[in-house]
Order: C-alpha cells, then sequence, then structure tokens
C-alpha cells in the first residue's frame, strides 16, 4: 500500500477531437470534479507520451486513464500494474499517442525508473476525428469514474 505523503498522480491521456479516445482526458476531469484526493497531482497529458518519461521519476506511483483498443466491450474498464499487462507483439492493445503502453513501460524499465506505474483502460469504440464520445462510453463515463475513484482510494490510502 502507498501513503499519502508519498508523492502520486493521477494523469489523463487522450485526444478529445478523435472521440473516445479523449476518455482519458474526460475521466480526469471528473475525476478532479468529484473525487480529487489531497496529496495526489492531476496532470492532462494530452497525447504527449513522450514528457511523461521525465515525470514519472518525481512520483512514487502513478495511475495512467488512457483509451485503448484491447477488443473488450466499449467502455470496458481494466485497472492494471503496468508490468502486469500483457503485451502482443502485433501491439494489439494500441494507443494513438506518441508512445502507446507497451513503449512507456519498456522505456521506463530501459531508464530505470522504480515509479509503480498502473494503467485504467477503457476500451474505445471510435477514435475517427470528432468531439464527443459514442453512446456506449457516454453511458459507461460515471461508471468508470466510480471505479477509478475507488482504485484510487484503495491503492492510494
Amino acid at each position: 500500500m502507498q501513503n499519502l505523503s508519498k508523492k502520486i498522480a493521477v494523469i489523463g491521456f487522450g485526444n478529445t477531437l478523435r472521440r473516445d479516445d479523449g476518455i482519458g482526458i474526460i475521466i480526469l476531469e471528473y475525476l478532479l470534479k468529484f473525487y480529487q484526493r489531497k496529496g495526489i497531482d492531476y496532470l492532462n497529458f494530452g497525447s504527449a507520451s513522450f514528457d511523461l518519461l521525465h515525470r514519472l521519476k518525481t512520483y512514487n506511483a502513478v495511475l495512467l486513464i488512457d483509451g485503448i483498443n484491447a477488443g473488450f466491450g466499449p467502455g470496458e474498464l481494466r485497472i492494471n500494474a503496468l508490468k502486469d499487462i500483457e503485451y502482443k507483439l502485433d501491439n494489439f492493445v494500441t494507443s494513438t499517442h506518441e508512445l502507446n503502453l507497451k513503449g512507456i513501460f519498456e522505456l521506463s524499465r530501459n531508464l530505470g525508473i522504480k515509479t509503480k506505474i498502473y494503467v485504467a483502460g477503457i476500451q474505445v469504440e471510435d477514435t475517427s476525428f470528432g468531439e464527443g464520445l459514442t453512446k456506449a462510453l457516454r453511458h459507461r463515463k460515471e461508471d468508470i469514474v466510480k471505479e477509478i475513484a475507488a482504485f484510487i482510494d484503495k491503492i492510494f490510502s
């Protein structure tokens, strides 16, 4: 268990101009508004994952929130330690950012970053250009926020 006196961050990824790809940012905004916790930094990284690697070193634990394409049902949430996610050679779990989750894991390991990294991956349905979430993700949004808030309370307190 992490102690709140340690440095912790919740980081949202996504591009709100690519439909469901913005889910990480939208969930981060809801967490800030309704479930913000003292001692935790909430950061919006958009799609700039290279910048993340430099920031990871300053935290003991991080929760990354991102839309994924892993073949689950639209809006399905999976939260795992980054080191425990199975990466397939064909990058079946993909992201639309500079680095996908596999790249973040490999670079953080190669750079010797000791931060405990968790990933809240949310299955997307449509990442084409356009604004607004698909109906499936809109309907799951509040439940996703509650599940992630419960995870934050359990792991980081």
